[in-house]
C-alpha cells in the first residue's frame, strides 16, 4: 500500500467534481457522434467543450507527448486509437471514446461505447457484455475486497459469454496524476492481489475482445488492435472506495436512471 495514495475528503470532493464534469462531456457527445463525422472533429469538439464551457483541462493532451484530447477506438481497435481527419465514422461501426478531464488539479477518466446505426448482432452483444462486465467488477468494490476479486468478476462474466479479456492493458489509480498505483487487472482470481481500502480511487476499464485476447500495436506507436482483427469493446469509469462499498465518480445521467 506504500505507493497507493489514499484520498482525503477534500481531495475526494475535487475528484467528484472532475468526474461530474467529465460525465457531462459524454452527454453533449451523444448528439454529436454519428456517421460521417471524423474522429478529429470529435476530438476538436471535445477540446472546445472542456476548455471553453467547463473551464477545465483535457488531461490527455500532452501526456506522454500525445497530441490529442481523446482516444477514438473503432471496431478492431482495442485502445489508444488516434483521432484523424481522414477517419470518418460509418454506419455499423462501434467506437470507444476515452476522455480525461482535469479540474483544480485532479483528474477523472472515463470511456463510452457508441454504436452507429444497425450494428451487427455480435457487435451489440460485445458492447453490452463489456458494459455489464465492467459493472460486475465495480460491484465487487468495497473495503477488504481485493483487486483479484474485480478481475475475476469481469473475466468470468466475459468468458461466460464466449468473449476474452485483454491482458496487456489495465485500470489504474488516479488523482493528481493520470496514472497512479494500483494497477487494476481485468482478469484474476478471487482473494488475490492488493486489498482495497476506503479512500482509494482508480479506474475500471475492461477491454473485451470478440476473439482472442491477444493484441498488437500499430506502427504509429499508439493504436492497439486485436491480433485476429476481430471486434473489441471497452467501457470505463473512475471509482471511489467508500466506507461501505463504492461510488462511481463519472456516472452519467442515463446510468442514474437504471
Amino acid at each position: 500500500m506504500s505507493n497507493v495514495l489514499i484520498k482525503t475528503e477534500d481531495e475526494i470532493a475535487l475528484m467528484r467534481e472532475a468526474g461530474r464534469l467529465l460525465a457531462s462531456v459524454f452527454k453533449v457527445l451523444d448528439d454529436f457522434v454519428k456517421a460521417g463525422v471524423s474522429t478529429m472533429e470529435i476530438n476538436d469538439f471535445v477540446e472546445d467543450y472542456i476548455v471553453n464551457e467547463l473551464k477545465s483541462r483535457p488531461a490527455s493532451k500532452g501526456q506522454y507527448d500525445y497530441q490529442y484530447v481523446l482516444n477514438s477506438s473503432i471496431n478492431e481497435v482495442v485502445c489508444h486509437g488516434v483521432p484523424s481527419v481522414r477517419k470518418k465514422l460509418r454506419e455499423r461501426d462501434i467506437v470507444n471514446l476515452d476522455i480525461t478531464l482535469e479540474k483544480d488539479g485532479y483528474i477523472a477518466d472515463s470511456s463510452k461505447m457508441y454504436m452507429l446505426g444497425d450494428v451487427l448482432p455480435i457487435a451489440k452483444k460485445l458492447v453490452d457484455v463489456t458494459y455489464n462486465a465492467m459493472w460486475k467488477g465495480i460491484e465487487t468494490v468495497k473495503p477488504g475486497a481485493t483487486i483479484g476479486d474485480i478481475g475475476h468478476a469481469i473475466q468470468s462474466y466475459a468468458e461466460k459469454h464466449d468473449f476474452s479479456v485483454v491482458r496487456d492493458y489495465c485500470g489504474h489509480g488516479i488523482g493528481q496524476e493520470m496514472h497512479e498505483d494500483p494497477q487494476i487487472l481485468h482478469f484474476g482470481k478471487p482473494n488475490t492481489g492488493m486489498t482495497l481500502q476506503q479512500g482509494m480511487i482508480f479506474t475500471i476499464e475492461p477491454m473485451i475482445n470478440q476473439g482472442s485476447y491477444k493484441t498488437k500495436q500499430k506502427k504509429d506507436g499508439w493504436t492497439v488492435i486485436t491480433k485476429d482483427r476481430k471486434l473489441s469493446a471497452q467501457w470505463e469509469h473512475t471509482i471511489l472506495v467508500t466506507s461501505s462499498g463504492f461510488e462511481v465518480l463519472t456516472l452519467r445521467d442515463e446510468e442514474k436512471q437504471e
